[in-house]
């Protein structure tokens, strides 16, 4: 199996160009299903869970290539409208396609998601939203199962924010009859990037970036063509690359605005941070200082950055907690990195790091895409060799991240390794 070796101790310095937003892309694909026509998207990552998604499209019917960053769909003629275990089990995001293909077609047929090996994250506010706009749904043998003549809108109250349902009941509720009001809807940056992608094809959405969206439905959408954000947790990794080694980096094609809390944390711990159009330069000199991180659903710290910054942690001088809101069982990167000499302790949903002058290189093991991040991370500034197994997670999430960490003069490569026993 494949994994990423790291000769540690060098300074990072120079520019990086940030890739398109994973976790945008993938219900923006998912949302092609609504168009009868060609659908072109811009600045899509070339990624296993992207190619995933691109493989349980064209299962569907849809027509795809993926040229150039580009992502050219049409969804005009569908052959089945069933998402088979065999390619939903090696994401949760292919449960998105449940409420496009319910919508248009007026059933689905979805096996119930697999994906990261951390954590229940059960999908019962998307099921209960597919209800609550008048579809039948059962779960059956493993698969989502909805029916519907016609969805009716309808007011959907979520008990707590969730990115994928919100995702899924706007879909859904494009083409349904009447209007739709989400209430507690996540306001994260990908769904407002969903939200615009409807748009453009002709849905009528407000309220997306706040806690409240409506959807006024409407017959059928059209083709349209979109560019998709910047990756914000792509971007916080390669900035946080450069604050571990103590180095100077800069991320180009990026949005500032969408991560000022995680940029405010970075000058907290010492960094200077400087802003300019889609350019973010982080400067780091001497030891960086700890501080405290407690994550939350956005504008507040991305729980998709927790693992990096506790690498951060893991050198800074001082002692610093993580709180994980999320999800509270997020930490199977903890013993992970105590192997590279790392000292956290953790009871419940909360870590505490005692920073350390070096860490020591290490055979460790990711466990999913950001834990994966945080090992690179602690390789990347650890004495000697450190090899990281299982990177078929870190190739779910990042682009092309051993090439463009070597770009940034890291000593990294990817090899050959036996299978973990653990």
């Amino acid at each position: 199996m494949e994994g990423i070796e790291i000769q540690g101790g060098r300074r990072l310095a120079g520019e990086v160009r940030i890739s398109g937003a994973k976790n945008a892309a993938l219900p923006i694909m998912a949302a092609s299903l609504l168009i009868p026509g060609p659908t072109r998207i811009h600045n899509v990552p070339r990624l296993h869970d992207v190619l995933t998604m691109l493989e349980l499209l064209r299962l569907l019917g849809v027509a795809g290539d993926h040229e150039e960053r580009s992502l050219k769909l049409d969804a005009r003629d569908l052959v089945s409208t069933e998402a088979p275990y065999d390619l939903v089990r090696k994401m949760r995001a292919s449960v998105y396609v449940l409420g496009p293909l319910l919508a248009r077609f007026g059933r689905a047929r979805v096996s119930l998601p697999g994906g990261c090996a951390w954590g229940p994250r059960p999908v019962d506010l998307h099921i209960k939203g597919m209800r609550q706009l008048g579809a039948k749904v059962d779960l059956e043998h493993g698969y989502i199962v909805a029916r519907a003549d016609q969805l009716k809108g309808a007011r959907i109250p979520f008990e707590k924010s969730s990115v994928g349902a919100t995702g899924n009941v706007m879909m859904a509720a494009t083409l349904a009859r009447g209007l739709t009001r989400i209430e507690n809807a996540a306001c994260e940056p990908e769904i407002v990037a969903l939200a615009d992608f409807l748009i453009a094809a002709g849905a009528r959405i407000r309220g997306h970036g706040t806690k409240t969206i409506e959807i006024e439905g409407v017959d059928a959408l059209h083709p349209t063509t979109f560019t998709n954000i910047p990756d914000r947790i792509e971007t916080g990794t390669y900035l946080a690359a450069g604050a571990i080694t103590g180095g100077e980096i800069i991320c180009t094609g990026t949005r500032p605005d969408l991560l000022e809390i995680v940029l405010a944390r970075f000058r907290e711990m010492g960094c200077r941070v400087e802003c300019e159009g889609d350019r973010i330069r982080l400067v780091q000199e001497g030891r960086l200082r700890a501080a405290d991180v407690e994550t939350a659903v956005y504008p507040g710290f991305p729980t998709d950055l927790q693992a990096q910054f506790m690498a951060l942690l893991c050198v800074a001088e001082g002692i610093g907690v993580i709180h994980e809101t999320i999800y509270p069982d997020r930490f199977t990167h903890v013993p992970e990195l105590a192997r590279l000499g790392a000292e956290i302790s953790v009871h419940g949903n909360v870590a505490t790091v005692r920073g350390s002058r070096s860490l020591q290189g290490s055979p460790v093991m990711s466990t999913d895409i950001r834990a994966s991040s945080a090992l690179i991370l602690g390789g990347l500034v650890a004495n000697g060799t450190t090899t990281v197994s299982r990177i078929y997670h870190i190739d779910r999430g990042y682009e092309a991240i051993e090439e463009k960490l070597s770009a940034l003069g890291a000593d990294i490569r990817r090899i050959e390794v036996d299978a973990p026993l653990r």
